[in-house]
C-alpha cells in the first residue's frame, strides 16, 4: 500500500492578500500527478498586477533625444511611497535612425521623476466586464528627452540595458534574468537618442506592482 499525502494551501480571494478572505483549496496537479506551478510574473498578470507604459501609436512614433542627455528620458515608471514595482520587460522598435549611432538605455534610480507628460499605466489584464485595477505607480512619456529624472551617478544609478542601433527597423527587447525591485520613491526610465537627429521609435515598458507592505 502506498502512502499518499494530502496537500492543501490557503488561497486569497482578492489581491493583495486579505487575511479575512483566506480559504482552504486543494493544490492543483496534472493527470499524471505532477505539481502545477505558475510562473510568478504570469500569476501577477492573472491578478491584474502587471502594467504597461507605451510610446507611439499606429503610424506615429516618438522622436528621441539628440545625444543621450543626463537627467533626460523618453519614458519612466515611478514607484511612489508605499508602492513596489518590478520592471520585467521592455520593447523598442526603431522606425528611423535619425542621426548616426542612435543609442538605447534603461536605468533606474532611487528618486522619482520630476517632469514630463503624465501617462496612466495600462493594466495588461483586459476584462470586458469588470474594470481592471488601476495602478498605484505613476508614469511619464515625452519624446526628445522630455521626461526629467535624477542626474546619473555611478554610485546611485543602476544600469539595466544599453544598445547601439545599426539599421532601421531594429527591435530591441529587455527581458531581465531577475527583475529590479523599486519601492517607496524610485524610478526606472528609458533613454533613446541619436548624435545629430533623434531616432523615430515605438516603445513599451512593462512592470509588476505590489503594495510595499506585501514585500517587506
Amino acid at each position: 500500500m502506498t502512502d499518499a499525502t494530502l496537500l492543501k494551501g490557503l488561497a486569497n480571494q482578492d489581491a493583495p492578500q486579505a487575511g479575512s478572505e483566506n480559504s482552504e483549496v486543494f493544490t492543483k496537479f496534472t493527470k499524471r500527478g505532477e505539481l502545477c506551478i505558475v510562473d510568478f510574473l504570469q500569476e501577477m498578470a492573472l491578478e491584474g498586477r502587471i502594467y504597461q507604459v507605451r510610446a507611439g501609436t499606429v503610424t506615429t512614433g516618438l522622436t528621441g533625444d539628440v545625444e543621450i542627455t543626463d537627467a533626460a528620458a523618453e519614458m519612466c515608471a515611478d514607484a511612489g511611497s508605499g508602492v513596489t514595482i518590478m520592471p520585467c520587460y521592455a520593447n523598442i522598435h526603431v522606425e528611423a535612425l535619425g542621426g548616426t549611432v542612435p543609442i538605447i538605455a534603461i536605468k533606474s534610480v532611487a528618486t522619482v521623476s520630476s517632469a514630463g507628460a503624465a501617462f496612466v499605466p495600462l493594466n495588461l489584464l483586459l476584462d470586458g466586464i469588470t474594470a481592471a485595477l488601476a495602478a498605484r505607480a505613476t508614469a511619464r512619456v515625452a519624446g526628445a528627452g522630455g521626461v526629467t529624472v535624477t542626474a546619473e551617478l555611478a554610485t546611485t544609478t543602476r544600469r539595466h540595458y544599453s544598445a547601439t542601433l545599426a539599421t532601421v527597423d531594429m527591435i530591441f527587447e529587455w527581458k531581465p534574468a531577475y527583475t529590479p525591485t523599486l519601492k517607496n520613491g524610485a524610478c526606472i526610465y528609458l533613454q533613446v537618442a541619436g548624435t545629430t537627429v533623434g531616432p523615430n521609435y515605438y516603445a513599451s515598458l512593462d512592470f509588476a506592482e505590489l503594495p510595499s507592505v506585501n514585500v517587506e
